[in-house]
């Protein structure tokens, strides 16, 4: 979902901090085209699908993520570990639709935005996040890319100013270089070596990804889902997601995810750690690229 950068008004920083424990107003969601309908197939119409996503807005359970499989037309949904028993009969229940029962999935820990602990950007209230990528626009001002939830439009970190803020229902942010000589088109490996982004690409189910963070180095995934709708209870709900077999941890947000020379994502948030696993979500890059009107460089 892309914003008009004039117009969208940013989260409260109270928001932003909050773990994965409210209640938001439901909200109705277009669920992914799904492709066409071949009788007897036993695969859902569209207007199912859209159903189907509809009312999983609506049950709104914080700790819940779902997208379509568009291989198979199946919606699939996965938990957190906050999520009761009478929860994922609920969710179960909105993803059943006339044609087809919903793929449910359990993971480990608990789906929040992954604020604390980071490296790099400082940010009011000391709270830190990781540049993803650094851009600049047709006039070759250079800006860092993060994630939304980190920022707050105005902001004053200690690379730049935030001079735009999406979150929630998208999850990226634009902070103006400062010292316009520090930025590099390039992501660190956390090795005193570095990697080169020359391009952006859309997110592939099935592609090996890459992150790098500073706390827990630079990990290797692929990617299971698209178009994937997260509930982070109180902090928001985002859609258009990637979601991923990466670990990451506090202090991940806005950092980067690449295949080779491409870059692919910002990391949102996810479950679990880089000890028992879990799973990670991040905004598809070429979406705020676009809203920006910026290019990798």
């Amino acid at each position: 979902m892309t914003e008009d950068p004039v117009n969208r008004t940013p989260a409260p920083r109270a928001r932003l901090a909050a773990l994965a424990c409210g209640l938001l107003a439901a909200t109705a969601l277009t669920a992914p085209s799904a492709a066409a309908d071949t009788p007897g197939t036993n695969r859902p119409t569209d207007a199912q699908l859209t159903a189907a996503h509809t009312a999983l807005a609506r049950a709104d359970v914080a700790g819940s993520a779902w997208y379509t499989d568009t291989a198979t037309g199946a919606v699939v949904v996965t938990v957190d570990s906050t999520v009761d028993d009478s929860e994922l009969t609920a969710l179960t229940e909105a993803a059943t639709t006339p044609a087809a029962a919903p793929e449910i999935n359990r993971t480990t820990g608990k789906f929040t935005t992954h604020i604390a602990g980071g490296q790099y950007i400082q940010l009011p209230g000391g709270f830190r996040c990781l540049v993803g990528f650094n851009v600049r626009d047709g006039a070759g001002v250079k800006y860092a890319l993060t994630a939304g939830h980190c920022t707050n439009t105005g902001d004053v970190t200690s690379i730049g100013t935030t001079v735009h803020s999406s979150f929630p229902g998208n999850d990226y942010a634009l902070i103006r270089y400062t010292d316009q000589s520090a930025a590099e088109g390039s992501v660190s490996l956390q090795n005193g070596t570095y990697q080169d982004i020359t391009s952006a690409a859309a997110p592939i189910v099935g592609q090996r990804v890459t992150s790098s963070n500073p706390t827990t180095g630079v990990r290797s995934g692929t990617v299971t889902g698209l178009n994937v709708t997260v509930n982070y209870g109180a902090s928001g709900i985002v859609t258009g997601l990637m979601q991923t077999n990466l670990c990451s941890e506090p202090g991940a947000s806005g950092g980067p995810i690449f295949s080779t020379t491409r870059a692919i994502g910002l990391v949102s948030g996810g479950s679990g750690n880089c000890s028992s696993g879990g799973t990670t979500f991040a905004q598809p890059v070429v979406e705020p690229l676009s809203a920006y009107g910026v290019s990798i460089f």
